[in-house]
């Protein structure tokens, strides 16, 4: 692949020219994309205008652009803003090569990109003709349409059977949509989606009307569904942001950890949100540490002793998911051999398959029977035959290990219990029993469907007892720690 495409998802300069520079350095062809974001014929939208891109343009021609993308996520670049952009950008720049990306969320292709077949017909014998063959089309369609069989759970289809035009007050991304709606169902939060896109076009306008291309659309979303998750509008967001703990991903953002937005950041709401934590100034990436991969390579094989390069790359982009990939490799093995059926939905009783995992080496599995009654450890005995042998192996029912440990709830009415604000897992406990913490100060971290939460102290006192421990989940208003206020210390 020699092609790279150099976007940021704030149209921020300092890091595009960062990875075009990288890109060209290394012999690509650099294809740097504008963020599109708003509406260039409505002149009642003047943030992000016609002159706002052109200066924009104008600076990824002189860093050496060889193509230009215009990354249109949301589908919001309508006939008549595109003619406005588009011939702009030809009349400065003839030679330049354009390309669109864009979504179809406010039509009938749900929140994916308009049809290729449908395309490519209507363009068929003019002067645009793409001298595609519709038949090749319609075989990789028709190959498409039944591999998308396998992943039939995962498809936002079991909840979204439409688009929505309202994608042009809301400007929420094609890539995000349908997983928003997804992370509403699983912080029980599913009814109630409407009110989460009103309520991410209020956090925009929080945030200082950003452009919405991951990650930036991620912190929209996570306020998003923080303000419905707590029955907050925007003003009471506003008039409550000293007190409230915000999502991880809207403090970061805040504190500058994705760059700066064009205008930059809303004040005072910024002021008010961070406090006294630390601000990062230009750049983000400028301040960090040059990663050492020999040294990140020798911190992997202390825990796992088989790591390619492929490994070390994902370990210095997302260290936990890498974490717990090569932890799950290793206690199932080469799951890869599975069919996508297999792994997926598992073998039905009584079902026989093969698993080829070397050359000249086939596994015959034949499936027998589940237990009925579960372990004290909330498995589950599952009989097989392997090559002829009976075995048996303890399986995790996570689905029926819920009814055997039901967490107690905090009492709202009730200062010193604190409770989860939502549903999700605990990933890194903050205090220990019997330290005395500050108001705000943090004290887990809660995570759920990529959202992490700092739950922060809501007054001063002592901790006096935890109810949870790193890796446990939790259900909305689940008890967290009970604390002795210092009012009652005094």
């Amino acid at each position: 692949m020699d092609i790279f495409r150099v976007f940021d998802s704030l149209n921020y300069l300092p890091n595009l020219i960062l990875g075009m520079d990288a890109a060209g350095n290394a012999g690509g062809v650099v294809e740097a994309a504008i963020s599109y974001t708003g509406d260039v014929s409505d002149p009642t939208k003047q943030k992000y205008n016609l002159n706002y891109y052109l200066n924009l343009v104008d600076e990824l021609v002189k860093a050496g652009t060889h193509v230009l993308a215009i990354k249109d996520m949301a589908g919001l670049l309508k006939p008549q803003a595109a003619r406005l952009l588009i011939s702009a950008i030809r009349e400065k720049y003839p030679d330049l090569p354009v390309h669109i990306h864009t979504h179809d969320t406010s039509g009938g292709g749900m929140t994916s990109q308009p049809s290729m077949g449908a395309v490519v017909s209507c363009l068929k014998d003019t002067k645009y003709d793409t001298k595609f063959d519709l038949q090749d089309i319609s075989e990789y369609s028709a190959y498409w349409e039944q591999t998308r069989t396998f992943y039939a759970p995962f498809e936002c289809t079991t909840t979204m059977k439409t688009g929505n035009a309202d994608v042009y007050l809301n400007e929420i991304p094609g890539g995000q949509y349908t997983n928003l709606q997804f992370q509403a169902y699983s912080l029980g939060l599913g009814d109630y989606f409407e009110d989460i896109k009103k309520a991410y076009r209020e956090a925009n306008f929080l945030l200082g009307d950003i452009i919405k291309v991951t990650p930036s659309s991620k912190v929209v979303g996570d306020l998003a569904q923080f303000m419905v998750q707590n029955k907050l509008s925007a003003k009471q967001v506003e008039e409550k942001a000293e007190e409230l703990s915000f999502p991880k991903s809207v403090v970061e953002f805040l504190q500058g950890a994705i760059g700066i937005p064009y205008g930059g950041f809303p004040e005072p709401f910024r002021s008010r949100v961070l406090k006294d934590m630390p601000r990062i100034e230009g750049r983000p990436g400028a301040s960090l540490p040059t990663m050492d991969f020999e040294a990140l390579k020798n911190d992997l094989l202390d825990t796992h002793p088989q790591i390619t390069e492929k490994d070390v790359m994902s370990a210095a982009l997302y260290p936990q998911v890498t974490s717990d990939f090569l932890a799950f490799k290793e206690q199932y093995g080469p799951v890869d051999k599975l069919s996508t059926r297999i792994f997926l939905v598992g073998p039905k009783v009584g079902e026989e398959f093969e698993v080829a995992i070397d050359k000249g080496k086939t596994l015959h599995i034949k499936t027998l029977a589940m237990a009925e009654d579960l372990t004290k450890n909330g498995e589950r005995e599952v009989f097989f035959e392997l090559n002829g042998q009976l075995r048996s192996v303890l399986i995790k029912d996570s689905e029926a290990s819920k009814e055997l440990h039901i967490h107690p709830k905090a009492s709202k009415s009730n200062k010193n219990e604190v409770g989860a604000p939502m549903p999700g897992s605990i990933i890194d406990v903050r205090v220990k029993e019997g330290d005395h913490v500050e108001k705000g100060q943090p004290l887990v971290v809660l995570s759920a469907m990529k959202m992490e939460m700092v739950v922060q102290a809501p007054m001063a006192g002592k901790v006096q007892s935890i109810k949870v421990n790193n890796g446990m989940k939790l259900e909305g208003e689940d008890l967290i720690l009970l604390y002795i206020c210092s009012i009652i210390l005094l």
